[in-house]
């Protein structure tokens, strides 16, 4: 089997002095290996294309065997790096917490250890009957969700 670490080295040296950052990487025992970038300003086709033939170069075929697949994380995946969360500022953010809450909200501050949005709340206002939508901002950290990803409202 392919050495992951081996495959982060060379991604790593390929990607440094830009804003690239290696945010997925999958070896499986068959040597299928899995290569996902990302960047501020996104990654596009050609980059990922010469990432591959750069890592094809990198590695022995003859060795050992192995499909390799490079792209660019999709909009819809999880948040995975602190980069991520800070390119996604002031967007719309999906949050699926531990505890199993699903909350929607806008992403509007990213720390080391913790993001905060403003998501939508039902609130007991005093003296109503019926709860009320607020919007609050509430503080995740990152530990304490399962996923934080774009909100793709269609």
């Amino acid at each position: 089997m392919i050495d992951p670490k081996q495959i982060e080295e060379l991604v790593a040296n390929y990607v440094q002095g830009s804003d690239v950052q290696l945010i997925n990487l999958k070896v499986s025992p068959d040597n299928r290996i899995l290569v996902e970038v990302d960047a501020y300003k996104g990654v596009d086709l050609d980059y990922c294309s010469a990432l591959s033939r750069y890592l094809q170069e990198q590695l022995d075929r003859d060795a050992e065997d192995y499909e390799l697949e490079v792209g660019s994380v999709s909009i819809t995946d999880p948040f995975r790096t602190k980069m991520q969360y800070e390119k996604h500022l002031g967007h719309d953010v999906e949050i699926l917490t531990k505890d199993g809450r699903k909350l929607h909200g806008v992403l509007v501050n990213v720390e080391e250890d913790h993001f905060e949005a403003d998501v939508e709340v039902l609130v007991q206002v005093e003296g109503k009957k019926k709860k009320e939508k607020q919007v609050q901002t509430q503080s995740f950290g990152y530990q304490d969700v399962k996923y934080c990803k774009y909100d793709l409202k269609v």
